[in-house]
């Protein structure tokens, strides 16, 4: 994936004037919503798909007070007839719900922008198995531009000597499920990757010391909180501290609808990240 071309908004779509055609699945959730709102006139909210169940099945986007008013929202049933006049799946739910509604989209050949966190290690690789070789997609845990610039700072831990640790802070919501967040995760693969830790620690408690094999991440859930991502790196006498803190969903929706874009020049049927 051409990294500075998704993150500066180089979509290469040109003199392509017709809309994007998203079936936002999860769409009456925090994510689902916020991209509804964000969504432009480059876009058309082809389907609006909910878990089953949900109270909000058989309303129209416009009783939520989201654009698009006469789109009427359907459950997972419905899934398969919605893509059909669809371009691209973008979805963040939960990774039960992928499971089920990811391999559709897939197998039909349609675009995939996935921000969904929390999978276990079987689920992730039956979800890269499912779209490698059948279509393109997007998959990743944070998609703000700031995440990702501080992902590439990230890569140049590997130049400090010895003796400066790593440890990471992330912060969100209380209705948050799954932690560590998967943002944190991502970021603690790098950090991993560039100083050779082997071993994650996830919090701390009683007596004991920190092992030089040891990666620190810690999981706050408070308030309504977006999402924080703190990397503090301390040597013997001084710390660095990198942050990214976002505002509001606002800045996740507009980064998966800028993948939107990107995706659809792109014909390998690879995952992208």
């Amino acid at each position: 994936m051409s990294t500075i071309g998704f993150l500066t908004g180089d979509t290469g779509r040109g003199s392509i004037m017709s809309r994007i055609r998203l079936c936002v699945v999860g769409a009456d959730g925090r994510m689902g919503q916020e991209i509804l709102r964000a969504a432009g006139d480059e876009f058309e909210i082809s389907g609006a798909v909910t878990h089953a169940g949900s109270p909000n099945e058989g309303k129209t986007l416009g009783e939520l007070g989201l654009p698009q008013r006469s789109v009427r929202i359907t459950g997972p049933g419905s899934l398969p007839e919605l893509l059909e006049s669809s371009d691209v799946y973008i979805s963040f739910t939960t990774p039960e719900a992928e499971m089920a509604n990811l391999p559709v989209a897939a197998r039909m050949g349609r675009k995939i922008v996935m921000g969904t966190t929390g999978f276990n290690p079987e689920q992730a690789a039956s979800i890269r198995s499912e779209i490698e070789g059948r279509t393109e997609a997007v998959l990743a845990p944070n998609f703000s531009i700031g995440i990702n610039f501080l992902a590439a700072i990230l890569s140049w831990i590997s130049s400090l000597p010895a003796g400066y640790d790593a440890s990471i802070v992330e912060v969100h919501h209380t209705g948050k499920s799954d932690s560590p967040s998967g943002t944190a995760l991502y970021l603690a693969d790098i950090v991993k990757a560039s100083r050779g830790y082997t071993k994650e620690v996830h919090g701390r408690s009683g007596k004991g010391r920190r092992m030089p094999e040891e990666m620190e991440i810690a999981a706050l859930r408070a308030g309504g909180v977006p999402g924080i991502h703190e990397v503090l790196i301390a040597g013997p006498n001084e710390m660095i501290r990198l942050e990214h803190t976002a505002f509001s969903r606002r800045v996740f929706a507009d980064g998966a609808l800028l993948a939107a874009k990107w995706i659809m020049n792109v014909s390998d049927k690879k995952i992208h990240s």
